[in-house]
């Protein structure tokens, strides 16, 4: 269910500002989608799972939270990262 080292690097890689960049909102906003998308699908096959549901839930308020930081903060770096994700905003 988690993300491994190479997925990692490579949404970081994408998303990162400079070089060194592992913590900035939209990185941290990229990590958490792409845990989400991946939990969604255990989903799927594993609907019993409420500890694991816990656990999404808690993720799409970190990540409902860093969005609306990222929209106060810099709008267009907002809605870029909305398009290239795929997300509602």
């Amino acid at each position: 269910m988690a993300l491994t080292k190479e997925q990692k690097e490579q949404v970081i890689g994408k998303f990162k500002k400079h070089d060194k960049d592992s913590g900035s909102p939209e990185v941290q906003i990229a990590l958490l989608t792409e845990r989400i998308n991946t939990l969604s699908g255990h989903f799927k096959s594993h609907k019993a799972d409420h500890h694991s549901r816990r656990g999404l839930l808690k993720m799409v308020g970190q990540r409902k939270r860093l969005l609306s930081y990222l929209k106060k903060k810099n709008l267009e770096g907002y809605r870029a990262l909305i398009k290239e994700l795929g997300i509602r905003g």
